[in-house]
């Protein structure tokens, strides 16, 4: 996808350049940094300004899947050796183990709930009935690949109750997707299934058409469910603005290549943690072999954006609440 803008303001120094713009939405955006306490872990520590490191990161949250892809980066900052972890109750539970005296532990953000504390399986003993630790324990990393299932079907769905229509076109191999706003006189609206009522007629809300995205059909469904997170990952950094900012940020004005950076990081996530190969892995290794730091960019963005886009693939959301236009 081709996103012109002007230079965004660098998460990782503390004062901008010279040349960089003080007034575009990314710009604002990236003043209030200091609110978000993950943004201001990295802009402070540096922790992840190196590519190998974030790659290393990044590899990290892909490969462990049991919990959201925000949660996985929080083990990864407390523990970058973790293996598997769980919570006291699940280890005593499923696993028969204990936490070892002294025992560190990990804190996550609790669905429903502010946080919970953790635990790596290396910090925990089993009791004297144990059963062997299961594969997934034993080997969390291990790459099992596979074919897209009703994912593709899912996220599209899912799309629309954010305004997207999303359409298959008969592109040229060298096609794959694209991202653009519809201008509000040529908007119209679909249909949004929401549920059954009490007579078990499906019920459907109508939601206005803000942004076409086209897939290339003639991709293979793996390759089109790549090519859709891809383009939606655009949408949920913000890169296209937004209609409303309590759904996502607007940070138009970011450039080129930490824009692409951004979309090329959710992909990978988003598309590893599902087991299936994906062009995004290929882009950020070259990257780390040609680069040495990370572009400017929000991984707090990355994260969210790939845990939202991870959701919507797996089950039916609800609509959100339409902004007064």
């Amino acid at each position: 996808m081709s996103l012109t803008s002007n230079d965004e303001l660098s998460l990782f120094d503390d004062k901008p350049g010279p040349s960089e713009p003080k007034d575009t939405p990314a710009a604002v955006w990236e003043m209030d940094a200091a609110k978000r306490a993950l943004d201001e872990l990295f802009t402070l520590t540096c922790q992840y300004r190196s590519c190998k490191s974030y790659h290393e990161l990044l590899q990290f949250v892909a490969r462990f899947q049991i919990y959201s892809p925000f949660n996985a980066m929080l083990v990864h900052v407390q523990l970058p050796g973790a293996r598997f972890v769980a919570s006291p109750h699940r280890w005593l539970r499923n696993y028969g183990r204990r936490m070892k005296a002294g025992a560190r532990p990990l804190v996550i953000l609790q669905p429903m709930g502010p946080v919970m504390f953790v635990f790596d399986v290396s910090d925990t003993e089993p009791t004297e009935d144990a059963p062997p630790l299961p594969p997934e324990v034993e080997k969390p990393f291990e790459v099992r690949k596979g074919h897209i299932g009703d994912e593709l079907e899912q996220v599209m769905e899912n799309a629309k109750r954010d305004g997207l229509r999303i359409t298959k076109s008969q592109e040229g191999s060298q096609s794959a997707g694209s991202i653009r706003h519809v201008a509000k006189d040529a908007r119209g609206s679909q249909k949004f299934h929401t549920g059954m009522d009490q007579h078990r007629k499906p019920i459907f809300v109508d939601i206005p058409v803000r942004y076409d995205l086209l897939v290339n059909g003639k991709l293979s469904r793996e390759a089109q469910y790549a090519t859709i997170v891809h383009e939606l990952a655009h949408l949920y950094c913000g890169h296209l603005g937004t209609p409303n900012d309590k759904w996502w940020p607007d940070r138009r004005g970011g450039n080129i290549n930490m824009v692409e950076f951004e979309a090329e990081s959710v992909a990978y996530l988003v598309c590893s943690r599902a087991n299936i190969d994906n062009p995004s892995e290929q882009y950020l290794s070259g990257y780390v072999e040609n680069e040495e730091n990370v572009p400017a960019m929000s991984l707090e963005c990355v994260m969210k954006a790939a845990g939202l886009i991870e959701t919507m693939s797996r089950q039916k959301m609800k609509p959100r609440t339409e902004p007064k236009e």
